[in-house]
């Protein structure tokens, strides 16, 4: 059987083009990991951020709160020596 070498020549393009956008599209997914995996570090980060600031910041959290509950405990005695 004698192949056409017209239709020869349309087999080994498409088979080029396919070629081609197979590389393209592992280049592609290739890509979608790295940006996953670079995305999951990014957010791991901040909320390690986050968690290092909580215990950094909690002891001047805790003094601030003790500030403000010793400030209303002595204006409710003030309140309770002053006549009504």
């Amino acid at each position: 059987m004698d192949t056409d070498p017209e239709l020869r020549q349309l087999l080994q393009s498409t088979l080029n083009t396919v070629e081609e956008n197979n590389k393209m599209l592992r280049h592609i997914r290739r890509s979608q990991k790295m940006a996953s995996f670079v995305r999951f570090l990014y957010w791991i980060f901040i909320i390690g951020i986050a968690i290092g600031a909580f215990y950094f910041l909690q002891p001047y959290v805790d003094n601030i709160t003790n500030f403000f509950k010793e400030t209303g405990s002595t204006f409710d005695s003030i309140k309770g020596v002053l006549p009504k």
